[in-house]
């Protein structure tokens, strides 16, 4: 039997996975996808239904999105509110469809991310928490968000430090519009499977020495880690919701270095 610390990333796929060009495609995606999230939960003995699967839709056309709809997919996940939205006022017509926002967060979107949006998975800053309940109340919706914690230390990413999330936590119960669900990260991108487990776990236990002191009313419970290439091991240190993109829709036009700046934040994006 396979050990945990045996586990292996799956990131030099990354890029090669087959664009899915109908529903069977999608279909076939999901039950791949699904099978091993199911074996990773059966390894560390985990219900199977304790782990949600947010495909995300990123820089893909509309036509995918429907075809991933169609195959049965309810939420979807965008980086930018500009083009989460964009596509949002074009699929109307679906209208059990939600949608999650994984990216960075500037405050003079949160009004256009207002409107659309039901979950944010990226929360970092009180200035956006403020502009978000703000314009969440004027909307007459409440929003369900994670807060991002930098777990690899690595300053071309968001998220705050790990010191500094507990005093962030107990500051949010002001923002009546904002349920805090839980934790978010974005792992090392690296083979080395051992230093990306280091991150899920710093995450997991960040979250359950918060939930010791949590404001009154606060869950806690979600931790939001894990991607097509790294799920698995994510899976196994306590993940609750896996954000999965190419291993669903197929490899994007983008390099590399679009998700993955060194030298600044200005095209930021949280690989999937």
């Amino acid at each position: 039997m396979r050990t945990l610390s045996e586990t292996p990333t799956r990131h030099d796929q990354h890029g090669l996975y087959p664009e899915a060009i109908s529903v069977e495609d999608f279909r076939r995606n999901l039950a791949a996808v699904q099978a091993r999230m199911d074996s990773a939960c059966q390894r560390v003995g985990r219900d199977q239904a304790s782990v949600r699967l947010l495909p995300v839709s990123k820089t893909k056309p509309e036509a995918s999105l429907r075809l991933a709809y169609a195959a049965g997919c309810r939420m979807l996940g965008e980086n930018k509110v500009q083009e989460g939205h964009g596509k949002w006022e074009s699929m109307q017509d679906l209208a059990d469809l939600r949608w999650s926002v994984i990216g960075h967060l500037q405050t003079n979107k949160a009004k256009l991310m207002a409107r659309f949006a039901s979950e944010f998975q990226a929360l970092d800053s009180l200035r956006v928490a403020e502009a978000l309940d703000r314009h969440m109340q004027a909307e007459g919706r409440s929003l369900d968000v994670f807060v991002q914690v930098n777990t690899s230390g690595e300053a071309s990413k968001y998220g705050l430090n790990p010191e500094d999330v507990p005093a962030f936590i107990r500051q949010l119960p002001t923002f009546s519009a904002l349920r805090v669900r839980g934790l978010m990260t974005l792992a090392l991108f690296s083979a080395e499977a051992g230093r990306v487990r280091q991150c899920f776990a710093l995450l997991r236990n960040l979250r359950d020495q918060l939930r010791q002191d949590a404001p009154t009313g606060m869950e806690l419970e979600a931790l939001s880690m894990g991607m097509s290439g790294d799920f698995e091991i994510a899976i196994e240190e306590g993940a609750t919701v896996v954000r999965v993109g190419q291993a669903l829709f197929g490899a994007r036009a983008l390099p590399d270095s679009y998700y993955w700046p060194t030298a600044s934040h200005s095209n930021m994006q949280a690989p999937s």
